[in-house]
């Protein structure tokens, strides 16, 4: 019971932190800048620039939008089609993850025995975290593009130092979800990592036999080359010479007769 109520857990925490990923990437104010302030005494003229993904908007005091539409792929800013690349790929990996785990689950009655789902929820959870990682990596990316402008000690003119927006934060936290929820599947199936090692009354771990035929006299424990070759079981030559060398019974007798 303990089991299945941390596997359901975890897959609800790393669907809930997927879907936030991909909300983020629908949402406007990945980054965002306000320009101008107080205008005279009656009137207050503001602007902001914002954008996302996909497009570069301005909005004025009126609440008009105008914005410009991303040009095709292959001329798409260099780190905004990365950022398009691993936050895609990231989501490709969290739907393979999300059915392996479904699969797994103890709860579930798809997916084979205990063993097979097991590791199929490894499995899952190791895509989980592959999932993750490439969609933080997204994220620090745009981060770190927008820190070195709004940081950097002089900018050209035209230059605009923007803010980070929500959907970053959004995004960061899904991949938090995301990797908690995979170390409650890992948790549940770590016997199949760290399997269980049989020890018995003496002390020792059990080794079995590295092929059949050997014994601790056998294959082990050789005498050397210079008192000949060891034969096992077999009769040595020295055996038959002493079985010659023995006295018959004939011999025995007629000695016994002349004596």
């Amino acid at each position: 019971m303990k089991k299945r109520l941390i596997q359901v857990l975890g897959f609800l925490m790393s669907s809930l932190g997927w879907v936030f990923v991909l909300c983020s990437m629908a949402m406007d104010y990945w980054r965002i800048v306000q320009l101008g302030g107080q205008g005279g005494s009656f009137i207050i003229k503001v602007a902001w620039y914002w954008s996302n993904l996909w497009k570069d908007c301005f909005t004025d005091s009126t609440a008009v939008t105008n914005c410009r539409d991303f040009p095709v792929l292959w001329s798409v800013t260099p780190y905004v089609q990365g950022v398009r690349g691993l936050l895609m790929c990231g989501l490709t990996l969290g739907f393979f993850a999300i059915v392996l785990c479904f699969l797994g689950m103890e709860c579930t009655f798809i997916g084979g025995s205990e063993k097979t789902k097991d590791k199929l929820l490894l499995a899952g959870a190791v895509f989980h975290i592959a999932g993750s990682v490439s969609d933080v990596s997204g994220y620090c990316l745009y981060i770190n593009r927008v820190a070195r402008t709004t940081f950097a000690a002089t900018v050209g003119p035209g230059v605009l130092r923007y803010d980070l927006g929500p959907p970053i934060f959004l995004g960061l936290v899904g991949c938090f979800l995301i990797l908690l929820g995979a170390l409650f599947y890992a948790v549940t199936v770590y016997r199949v990592i760290f399997p269980e090692r049989q020890v018995y009354e003496g002390g020792g771990t059990y080794m079995a036999p590295r092929s059949r035929g050997r014994t601790l006299y056998t294959g082990y424990y050789k005498p050397p080359m210079q008192y000949g070759s060891y034969m096992g079981s077999r009769p040595s030559n020295s055996s038959r010479i002493s079985k010659l060398s023995q006295t018959t019974p004939t011999k025995l007798s007629e000695r016994d007769a002349f004596v």
